[in-house]
């Protein structure tokens, strides 16, 4: 039985990946007309121009939407650059794309963002897009003086460690940038477009990659609590230090402001979600037999306690499931606190969460990236059934051990239960995969 519906939760989980496939979903809203391009939000014709198209951007999934951009415009009037993190890259006629590392920028990434603020601040084409998605935030850097790259990277470091959220990694971001919160905007003599795959709850764009098209509420006394919440403050750089005390000083100017002359010239559209991943997972659990429940609330927070409250809330829904095997469908991000020394990821740790939650259980969850990448890991993420926990003791492998010790990737690689599938080229969060048996059928 679990062979088989590792086998369909593996089915859906390719559906939901399919489903946020960055070319299709740019081609959804950007097409074509005689001479004019065209952009649509919500089948409403939003924009259009004729002339000369220049394409930046940077995100997992840049590179397939600049190919979403060649098919739907045609190469003749495009030109930019697009930078990725390793491994998603794909070939292009008329835009260049440019590797750079991920999750912590390197030189790659300076140098791509330093090319984008170049080319946008050229005078010529009738429009910019700027293609923004998850990933943004680490492979287009280019630090506000006198913070170095090293100490960006620095900061990067704690900040992923201290299991501080997304939107507070980001605010602490925007205000050590020159093209995060705004900044890119700050260049551009052109009119300018956003297509946001967002890989945040909520899908401000404020958020997404940073936000290098939009306005950001944050401030520098913001960034400065985030700091102090996570005792961070004595950890971090001097340069970071002195950039954060000058801003609340108001020596250096902040991010750019939402209603502010520079995000008036730009208009961003979402094209792709969460939501939409899992709107494609649930049509494949449906056509394979499953009945089908989306949690309407992310999951996020502490991934250990947030694996519990999921174990919980699958009994509950199992329960009033009546004798329908069920499909539960969930999406999010959460935090992981580092404090041992292990080889992991956020969805391969909340896998392990969940593994004495299910024993002896008809449960198999699979819990993955859909970009494809788990922490620095092989891996997208793991399952885990009702069986882990005793075929973890048959093996001498401690799931207790390795959740304290943040080292879930081995204790997984033992079993057999990583996903691996390498990155996908898009990036909308993570997804919750549950299967479940309910138990009135159970024997």
């Amino acid at each position: 039985m679990l062979t088989r519906w590792r086998e369909d939760a593996l089915a859906i989980f390719q559906a939901a990946v399919a489903a946020v496939d960055p070319a299709r979903l740019v081609a959804t809203h950007l097409h074509r007309d005689g001479r004019y391009v065209v952009l649509r939000a919500d089948a409403t014709i939003v924009d259009r121009w004729v002339g000369p198209t220049l394409v930046v951007g940077g995100g997992k999934a840049a590179a397939r939407m600049a190919a979403g951009c060649e098919s739907a415009i045609g190469g003749g009037e495009l030109s930019g650059a697009v930078v990725v993190a390793d491994g998603c890259g794909v070939g292009l006629q008329a835009i260049e794309v440019i590797e750079a590392g991920h999750p912590l920028p390197d030189a790659r990434s300076e140098r791509g963002a330093r090319r984008l603020l170049d080319l946008v601040a050229q005078r010529g084409p009738e429009r910019i897009l700027c293609l923004v998605s998850g990933g943004a935030s680490a492979v287009l850097a280019c630090p506000r003086p006198p913070v170095s790259l090293a100490d960006k990277i620095a900061m990067t470091r704690l900040l992923l460690a201290s299991g501080a959220s997304i939107d507070e990694v980001n605010a602490v971001r925007k205000h050590l940038s020159i093209i995060k919160g705004g900044g890119l905007l700050r260049h551009a003599q052109t009119p300018m477009v956003g297509l946001l795959i967002s890989d945040v709850v909520g899908d401000a764009p404020s958020t997404i990659g940073s936000g290098p098209t939009a306005g950001d509420p944050t401030t520098f006394a913001d960034v400065h609590a985030i700091l102090e919440r996570y005792a961070l403050l004595e950890l971090v750089p001097r340069a970071v230090r002195k950039v954060l005390d000058d801003g609340i000083a108001g020596c250096v100017p902040d991010t750019v402001k939402p209603g502010s002359i520079d995000v008036g010239r730009c208009r961003n559209v979402i094209v792709g979600s969460n939501r939409v991943a899992l709107d494609g997972a649930a049509a494949a659990a449906r056509r394979a037999g499953w009945r089908v429940h989306i949690e309407p609330q992310p999951i996020t927070g502490d991934t250990t306690t947030a694996a519990g409250r999921f174990a919980d809330r699958l009994r509950t829904l199992a329960a009033g499931a009546g004798s329908e095997p069920l499909c539960v469908l969930a999406g999010g991000e959460t935090t992981v606190r580092v404090h041992g020394s292990g080889h992991g990821g956020r969805n391969q740790e909340f896998a392990l969460a969940l593994a004495d939650k299910l024993a002896g259980e008809a449960v198999l969850v699979l819990s993955a990236g859909t970009d494809g990448i788990d922490g620095p890991t092989d891996a997208a993420g793991a399952f885990v059934d009702g069986t882990t926990l005793a075929r973890a003791r048959e093996r001498g492998v401690s799931p207790e051990a390795a959740l304290a010790a943040n080292d879930s990737h081995p204790f997984f690689a033992a079993l057999g239960d990583l996903l691996r599938c390498g990155p996908t080229g898009t990036n909308v969060m993570d997804i919750k995969i549950a299967l479940v048996k309910p138990r009135t059928d159970a024997a």
